[in-house]
């Protein structure tokens, strides 16, 4: 819990923004709200007609209460609020690794583990993690109250274990879908009788009984293709040989978050060695059914405090009893491997390892000069202008201007697969654009019309990738007719467009130098 603690404040104190985004997440909570906390059945200014909503609910009600009871603003409930349940999910994954491990220290182990996974922070600790974290605290309690249920057949984990499945299907579908895998895990290996079966049967009717309200309406407001129309459109159930290759492969990649795999996937070896095989299938069966790395690490956690608890320790003890440190040791080990373990997950939150494909972890997608350029939006353009923003800070855009961006992927899963890709293809596209040229040809080429161009300058991210802005970019288009540069300040151009978007032939604007500006230019000046 300590360690907890200290990756939790590391972060605040490196993020004065959360990291990645959850704008579209804190729109919901606030239309929600809106409606008096009645479900809305579109969410506006994320793409020209909005989005539809049937996003499970839960934690959207209770971001909603919080900022209405409290009138915290978006931005430090989504800094604030997933860590705290970073640290509270410790609690029941400790109880549940004990259960598994048999063991105090393997389970106190463990769940360090747990709590500085590189692939666990990065979608906990973060602003997303306001709907992530609960759902993995639903998922970690409800494993526990599990695998109690399959190993007693005790009826009062029943109750319980649907009451969280329940709460589950109402926080993230993917994250249901774990639930669901773990509990097929947990019948096969410890349970494989008509009672077990009857008992899981129950647990998923109850939870489906639970979140009703839920679908009912959803089904009601859109319809049953709602579902089906999402499903797939990020990466999909199963996968084939490059689902195991990308889970099991890439990921040792010699960055220093490699440790981490290194343990599981050896603690596995050992495990299958040994003919112990719930957490190896229970890895397995995450990883390969739901693509994401995370979900390895429950199990993954667990198999390397085996593996330095039954293999590392009794080699340390061997060696040490030609030493006089015998007694101390193993403790010593166990010491390093905590401090080193806990300062890469320190690093992690802090944002100090580039281990995300090459960039910068835990990247915040807006900053003050975000934040400036936003409001001068919402105080200067017209409530129906559209905008296209380039870069990440589009995520939040709407949500700090209550203006509309016509280009993003964001909520658009529920439209489907089709429109989904088109719109992630085309942001990427045209936020990497580096000049004039590609920004204007890839507008007209998908026939957007937007009334203003929001371009980052210098470093900014898409995906949270790394990207920096070309230098002529800026020139090139306070040069052109069609762009007219409004607001500006050191991290931000806003571009009103003064020609509509129709095809025309524009020269190459290829990478050239550029004359540096002879006047500096303010931090909040507007043009």
């Amino acid at each position: 819990m300590g360690t907890g603690v200290l990756v939790y404040l590391t972060y605040l104190m490196t993020h004065p923004y959360p990291a990645y985004g959850a704008g579209l997440y804190m729109k919901i909570a606030r239309e929600i709200s809106a409606h008096g906390y009645g479900l809305p059945a579109q969410i506006p200014l994320y793409t020209k007609e909005g989005v539809p909503f049937a996003y499970p609910p839960l934690m959207y009600y209770v971001s909603a209460i919080l900022m209405d009871t409290t009138g915290v603003d978006p931005i430090t409930l989504s800094r604030l609020l997933p860590g705290l349940v970073t640290i509270l999910y410790l609690v029941p994954f400790y109880y549940l690794s004990r259960e598994i491990l048999d063991s105090t220290p393997r389970a106190g182990f463990a769940t360090l583990l747990l709590a500085v996974s590189p692939p666990v922070l990065q979608w906990h600790l973060s602003a997303g993690g306001i709907v992530r974290a609960p759902a993995f605290l639903f998922v970690v309690t409800g494993a526990y109250t599990g695998i109690k249920l399959f190993k007693t057949e005790e009826r009062k984990w029943l109750l319980a274990s649907a009451v969280l499945f329940g709460l589950i299907i109402l926080t993230h579908p993917v994250y249901t879908v774990f639930f669901g895998t773990t509990y097929l895990v947990m019948y096969v290996c410890f349970n494989r009788t008509l009672r077990g079966l009857v008992y899981g049967g129950i647990v998923v009717m109850g939870g489906v009984v639970i979140s009703s309200p839920w679908w009912l309406q959803i089904i009601a407001i859109h319809g049953p293709s709602i579902f089906t129309a999402a499903s797939g459109t990020h990466t999909g159930l199963g996968g084939g040989t490059h689902r195991l290759i990308k889970q099991f492969i890439y990921p040792l990649d010699m960055s220093m978050p490699t440790i981490f795999f290194i343990g599981s996937f050896a603690g596995a070896a050992y495990l299958v060695a040994k003919r112990r095989f719930f957490l190896p299938l229970w890895m397995l069966s995450g990883a390969y059914m739901l693509g994401k790395l995370r979900y390895q690490f429950p199990a993954g956690v667990m198999m390397a405090s085996v593996l330095v608890f039954e293999v590392v320790i009794p080699l340390v003890r061997r060696w040490s009893k030609r030493t006089r440190y015998s007694r101390s040791a193993p403790l010593a080990v166990i010491m390093v491997l905590a401090i080193l373990v806990s300062s890469v997950g320190v690093a992690f939150a802090a944002g100090d390892l580039h281990s995300h494909l090459g960039s910068s972890t835990q990247p915040s997608f807006v900053d003050d000069d975000d934040m400036a350029a936003m409001q001068w939006a919402q105080d200067n353009t017209s409530p129906s202008a559209n905008f296209v923003v380039l870069g990440d800070s589009a995520e939040w855009f709407p949500l700090m201007t209550d203006r509309t961006i016509l280009i993003g992927p964001w909520g658009v899963e529920w439209k489907g697969h089709a429109k989904y890709r088109h719109q992630l293809g085309l942001y990427k596209r045209i936020s990497r654009c580096p000049g004039k040229t590609c920004l204007t040809q890839k507008l007209v080429s998908n026939k957007v019309n937007p009334d203003y161009v929001y371009v980052p300058k210098g470093h900014y991210t898409v995906r949270g990738i790394d990207e920096y802005q070309k230098p002529w970019m800026r020139e090139h288009l306070v040069d052109s007719d069609r762009y007219k540069l409004v607001y500006e300040n050191e991290g931000a151009m806003i571009y009103r467009i003064e020609e509509p978007m129709e095809p025309t032939q524009v020269p190459d604007d290829g990478p050239q130098p550029v004359p540096s500006l002879s006047e500096p230019i303010s931090s909040s000046s507007s043009v």
